[in-house]
């Protein structure tokens, strides 16, 4: 399945940059899954996951500024969370979205307890990608040292060892998703060498953190129903702090996957199993309401009663 793709406009005090998405399927937009990428990716990760789900799903991959299609920030200060926000604020308010279920990997899943955590919140149900609620400041100074800065890959054999080696852990093994991986990864330039999707100034955005990252406060606001993925040696996502997410606050589920760590892929057949299988279980059915008969008459209310989740 081919996606269509699309950017508009943002303008803020900061001046205008062009944020991009793609989209895939034909289902009704009333079901809608946003696909938020992690903090070095672009929403085009998503491409195997929302082919599975075509059927169900309308899906938006999102690319945030200085990555994939968006438009790179003039102020490079201005890469954090809080720039983030306002930018999906404005894709939601472009796209006319009024409820979505969510998905997002690292940074993509920190926003989605944010936004999830609003009163009047827009998502109906989170998944968070071997993401929660804290990160260690560990944790965050080995994927920036992971990571590395003014990378240059000087053709495509560099390319490939680069990724296979910064992604050793996502769990992909195919050659096949290996290719794709690696060819929404990277630029090519005239002279013949290869540069990065992303900003490089996104990676300073880490370095302004000073210690752990703590959002359990965020988190115990949501009341929408939770999925945690963990992938079983991350280091991002700790055990401990997986079995806290199921313990408090929302109370999630969650899924751990083999043979990956941070973060899983979610191009395995099985994983995206596991993904279907909670949306279904958690899915909410509307009711219609019967009044009472009449002269040997039914007349049964027009109106379908919706169950809506609010933030206190």
């Amino acid at each position: 399945m081919r996606s269509s793709s699309g950017t508009f406009p943002f303008r803020d005090n900061n001046g205008t940059v062009w944020l991009g998405f793609a989209d895939w399927g034909t289902i009704a937009r009333d079901n809608l899954l946003l696909c938020v990428h992690g903090h070095t990716r672009q929403g085009r990760d998503f491409a195997k996951l929302a082919e599975f789900f075509a059927a169900k799903f309308h899906t938006i991959g999102f690319d945030l500024a200085g990555h994939g299609k968006s438009g790179w920030l003039a102020d490079k200060t201005e890469y954090s969370f809080e720039t983030s926000m306002r930018h999906i604020d404005g894709l939601i308010d472009y796209r006319g979205i009024a409820q979505v279920d969510w998905l997002g990997t690292f940074t993509g899943g920190l926003l989605g307890m944010m936004f999830a955590a609003r009163e009047d919140s827009p998502v109906r149900r989170l998944i968070l990608n071997d993401i929660g609620p804290f990160v260690s400041a560990a944790a965050i100074e080995q994927f920036v040292s992971l990571m590395g800065s003014d990378v240059v890959l000087k053709n495509l054999e560099s390319a490939i060892t680069y990724f296979k080696g910064v992604y050793s852990a996502s769990g992909i093994t195919d050659d096949a998703d290996w290719s794709d991986f690696i060819t929404r990864s990277v630029n090519r330039e005239v002279d013949g060498s290869y540069s990065l999707h992303y900003d490089p100034a996104i990676i300073d955005e880490l370095n302004t953190i000073s210690g752990d990252l703590n959002f359990w406060d965020v988190y115990e606001k949501i009341d929408c129903p939770v999925l945690v993925l963990r992938g079983k040696y991350s280091n991002v996502l700790s055990e401990g702090t997986a079995e806290r997410m199921v313990q408090t606050g929302p109370k999630a589920q969650l899924i751990e996957f083999e043979n990956c760590g941070h973060a899983p892929a979610l191009i395995d057949p099985e994983q995206l199993a596991a993904i279907s299988n909670w949306l279904n279980e958690t899915e909410v059915v509307p009711e219609t309401q019967e009044v009472s008969v009449e002269n040997d008459e039914t007349d049964k209310d027009e109106n379908v009663s919706e169950i809506k989740v609010n933030i206190d």
